[in-house]
C-alpha cells in the first residue's frame, strides 16, 4: 500500500453540544477503535470569524449547502425560506455562528487509510433524525432539520467532519499550525499496515 494512503488526514470538531453532553471520550473512542491515529487535539472557544472562515474553506459551500437545503424543503413538501441558495445559506451560516461560538469545542486531526471516508461513515448523516443507528449522530442525539428550522438555530449534530481530503487539508491548516501535528508510531500500525503481519510470532 502506498505510504501516502496510510497517512491520509482528516479534521474533526466535537461541537459545543457534544462537549456539554460529556461525549468527548465516547466520540474519540469510536475513531480509535476503527484504527485511526490522533495527531493533534485542542479545546477552544472559536469566535464568529473563525467559524465563518471554517465553513468557507470550500468556495462552493454557500451554493451547495443552499441548493441541498432548498431541495430538502421541497422533498418534504415545504416552502424553503428563499429560492436563492445564497440567501438560504446566509441564514444557515448565521445560525452556525451562534451555535459554534456558544461554548468550547474540541478540534482534532486524525490519520489513517481512508481517514476522511472512515470518519464520515462513523459520524453518520448530517441530520441526526435520519442518521443510521450505529453512527455517532444516530446513536447519541435526536435533533432534526424541522425542529432546528422552527427554532431558528443550527441543527445540533455533535460533530463536524471533513468531506474530502482537500477540505481536510484546508481545515487542518485553519485550526492547527504544522508543528502542532505530532508524528509518532503506534504499535497497532504494524497490524493495520504491514503486508505480512511480520513480527507477531516469536
Amino acid at each position: 500500500m502506498s505510504d501516502h494512503l496510510k497517512k491520509e488526514k482528516t479534521f474533526v470538531i466535537i461541537k459545543p453540544d457534544g462537549v456539554q453532553r460529556s461525549l468527548i471520550g465516547e466520540i474519540i473512542c469510536r475513531f480509535e477503535r476503527a484504527g485511526l491515529k490522533l495527531l493533534a487535539m485542542k479545546m477552544v472557544v472559536p469566535d464568529a470569524a473563525k467559524v465563518e472562515a471554517h465553513y468557507l474553506t470550500n468556495p462552493d459551500w454557500r451554493r451547495i449547502t443552499g441548493e441541498k437545503t432548498i431541495e430538502s424543503y421541497r422533498q418534504k413538501g415545504k416552502k424553503p425560506p428563499s429560492e436563492d441558495p445564497l440567501k438560504v445559506t446566509e441564514i444557515i451560516l448565521s445560525n452556525l455562528k451562534r451555535y459554534m461560538t456558544a461554548g468550547p469545542v474540541v478540534a482534532m486531526v486524525w490519520q489513517g487509510m481512508h481517514a476522511v471516508d472512515i470518519v464520515r461513515k462513523l459520524v453518520g448523516g448530517t441530520e441526526p433524525l435520519t442518521s443510521d443507528v450505529g453512527t455517532i449522530r444516530g446513536d447519541y442525539t435526536m435533533d432534526s432539520y424541522e425542529v432546528s428550522d422552527l427554532d431558528g438555530r443550527g441543527v445540533r449534530n455533535l460533530v463536524h467532519a471533513s468531506g474530502t481530503v482537500d477540505e481536510a487539508e484546508k481545515e487542518i491548516g485553519l485550526w492547527f499550525a504544522p508543528e502542532e501535528l505530532i508524528k509518532y508510531n503506534l504499535v497497532q500500525d504494524a497490524i493495520l499496515y504491514d503486508v505480512n503481519l511480520d513480527g507477531i510470532l516469536e
